[in-house]
């Protein structure tokens, strides 16, 4: 007999234990997104109008990523509900690209420990500002309200926002010059101040030119040979050419020090060009190795989002394992993410992290110094050291799921898969050794697979036995017990 015969049978559309990554899961995100939580969820998701920092280490399948999602749309219905009093959601979960570019101007033909040992917290303050940024432009440029934006910023947040996206905008959907020009326009920013070297250069040409064309007309060549003419036009372009050098200098500064960003020299300096010196004068720039800069640029961030209707701003870190050059690996995972971990980052005012961290990591936290407890302060950040789960309430994910692929009003249950030998206190202490979700989707769909594969559609059977329960799950776990002894790949 097939699957999805025996699962209509009981009224289910569709085998709601098919998915093992809630990023594609269906089922998931059409109902359980936000009806099925984890008990540590208050203290995960905190308050959404005041975010808040929270550490969260759970092993493979144990929901992360669910928790990412769910976490998304609770702070969705906060902004919806409440305009002008959201937060900003930032999603860092993905490294490869900051990686990628950190490595390749690091060292790329040095080991990767020798590498990522190197990476500091500053460099995970411009993958932040990096993504912030360019979601934000994308945002900005897509708003149709032009009016009341340029109303809501005043020209000091204008000039940092201009200045924030020459740094950190980072979208290759259009070409930088076009899409700064567009920002520009789009917040109302006019800084005629900066194009004077331009217009002294050009004008001087155009003056030059025309005294040229005239002498041909009346036969007066003599002046062309004398020095002053072609000397004051030199002069003339002189502001333009400083006013570039200075540019060149300050980009060139910044593009060195911007390890995992992906802007060049040339870009950096056409934008910076476009500011009036006047207004650059004592900005904060990521020109050197330090922290220092990046805090005052997010403190600046914040006040445009403000502006707009974000006062706060809520990083969610997850999928650390994922990177092609950490390939699992804990150590190196540990290089990347331990700069982070600093108290006075991830507590600054009105800026909440979600560290959704492989359990891997929790081992080397019980073997940290002193020194690095004083920086990180665990003991402030709202630390979930796992992400268990009980029997009970892996009972209560599955029967959830059942409940949410059942067609129309029919009574699909969990245990009403099952015979009657198989009660509710065996299928909780089958479950309970399982561990997370993951893994219960994977056994259950084993079940399920077996019991089908074990009748024909000429005699079919609706309802699973308990012998058939214990044998696939005494299987299950002895192959779940090689995975975790190494002898088989996860």
């Amino acid at each position: 007999m097939k699957t999805h015969e025996f699962l209509e049978h009981h009224g289910i559309a569709g085998n709601p234990f098919a998915e093992e990554d809630a990023q594609f899961d269906a089922v998931f995100k059409r109902t359980c997104l936000e009806t099925t939580f984890h008990p540590a969820w208050g203290k995960i998701f905190g308050d959404p109008a005041e975010p808040s920092t929270s550490i969260v280490f759970g092993e493979k399948g144990a929901g992360k990523t669910a928790l990412k999602l769910q976490m998304v749309r609770q702070f969705e219905k906060h902004n919806q509900s409440h305009p002008g009093q959201g937060s900003f959601i930032v999603l860092y979960d993905d490294f490869n690209p900051f990686l990628d570019r950190f490595v390749s101007r690091v060292g790329p033909n040095r080991p990767i420990e020798k590498v990522l040992s190197q990476w500091k917290l500053w460099d995970h303050m411009d993958a932040i500002l990096s993504l912030a940024v360019t979601q934000l432009v994308d945002h900005l440029i897509g708003n149709p309200s032009r009016s009341r934006l340029q109303a809501r910023l005043t020209r000091p947040q204008a000039r940092d926002l201009a200045i924030l996206a020459a740094c950190y905008d980072q979208s290759t959907a259009e070409s930088f010059p076009h899409r700064f020009r567009k920002l520009r326009a789009r917040i109302g920013y006019r800084a005629i101040g900066a194009i004077w070297p331009t217009a002294l250069g050009v004008t001087a040409t155009v003056l030059l030119a025309v005294a040229i064309v005239m002498s041909f007309r009346r036969g007066q060549f003599d002046w062309l040979s004398t020095w002053w003419p072609w000397l004051l036009v030199a002069s003339a372009w002189i502001p333009w050419f400083l006013r570039r050098a200075t540019s060149w200098w300050s980009a060139w500064k910044i593009v060195r020090s911007m390890r995992s960003g992906n802007r060049t020299v040339g870009q950096l300096t056409s934008a910076l060009a476009r500011l009036p010196q006047a207004e650059l004068a004592g900005q904060p720039l990521p020109l050197m190795h330090r922290s220092d800069d990046r805090y005052e640029l997010l403190a600046k961030l914040q006040g445009v989002l403000a502006a707009i209707g974000y006062p706060g701003v809520v990083v969610i870190v997850d999928r650390l394992d994922e990177p092609h050059l950490i390939n699992g690996s804990a150590e190196r995972m540990k290089q990347v993410i331990w700069p982070l971990l600093d108290n006075k980052f991830l507590k600054s005012p009105g800026l909440g992290f979600k560290l959704l961290l492989p359990v891997e990591l929790y081992r080397f936290i019980e073997r940290e110094d002193e020194q690095f407890n004083q920086r990180a302060r665990l003991d402030k950040q709202n630390l979930v050291p796992s992400l268990e789960w009980t029997g009970e309430t892996l009972y209560d994910i599955a029967s959830a799921r059942v409940k949410a692929a059942r067609v129309g009003e029919s009574p699909a249950s969990l245990s009403g898969l099952f015979e009657p030998a198989v009660d509710q206190r065996r299928l909780l202490d089958g479950l309970r050794s399982l561990r997370v979700p993951r893994q219960l989707f994977k056994f259950l769909h084993r079940l399920l697979v077996a019991h089908c594969h074990a009748h024909t559609a000429e005699f079919p059977s609706y309802q699973i036995p308990l012998e058939r329960f214990e044998s696939v799950l005494a299987v299950y776990r002895r192959d779940q017990e090689a995975f975790d002894r190494g002898l088989a790949p996860r």
